[in-house]
């Protein structure tokens, strides 16, 4: 970690363009996460994706930047952050991207910030269910059914259906 904040600060100095500082910077980002972090990372990941926006705007490399803002929102359990983002940046994902994997990670991260919040209504995980769904089956389409990525959408999915059957059931009465 102590060799990436020092190659960002020499980047700063020798005036390195902002590409190469924000590449930097989300490097340093994961590392503060894995490092359990996560509000240093949070914080580095808000610049970038707000620099990119404002350097490039609707591009793939602020969409990347927001889905990592929006996923360690997640982990920190922000989650109304979380989808505040994702539904103001994935119109412009699915415009852009179109049905990639990028698109379909942030579908994924859309979705389990509505089913993992306590707070979710059942339209949120009626919602989340269908988000999954439609995704995995994208998913399965574009990557093939053994892609990794593909495995994790089936497991939210899963997840999702069970926290959805369990707020519909009614409790038993004693």
């Amino acid at each position: 970690m102590k060799v990436r904040e020092a190659e960002l600060s020499m980047l700063r100095r020798v005036g390195a363009s902002k590409d190469r500082l924000f590449a930097v910077q989300s490097n340093l980002a994961i590392m503060y996460g894995v490092l359990g972090r996560m509000e240093d990372a949070l914080r580095i990941e808000r610049d970038v994706y707000l620099g990119f926006l404002k350097l490039k705007g609707e591009h793939r490399d602020t969409l990347l930047a927001a889905s990592n803002c929006a996923a360690s929102l997640l982990h920190l359990q922000r989650f109304e952050e979380a989808r505040r983002l994702m539904r103001k940046t994935l119109p412009v994902a699915r415009r852009v991207l179109g049905s990639d994997l990028a698109t379909l990670r942030m579908r994924r991260t859309y979705a389990e910030a509505l089913y993992k919040d306590d707070d979710a209504t059942l339209d949120d995980l009626r919602e989340a269910v269908t988000t999954l769904e439609d995704s995995d089956r994208i998913a399965r389409r574009v990557l093939g059914g053994a892609h990794p990525d593909v495995m994790g959408m089936e497991l939210s999915l899963q997840d999702a259906q069970a926290v959805l059957r369990a707020r519909e059931t009614p409790p038993e009465s004693a």
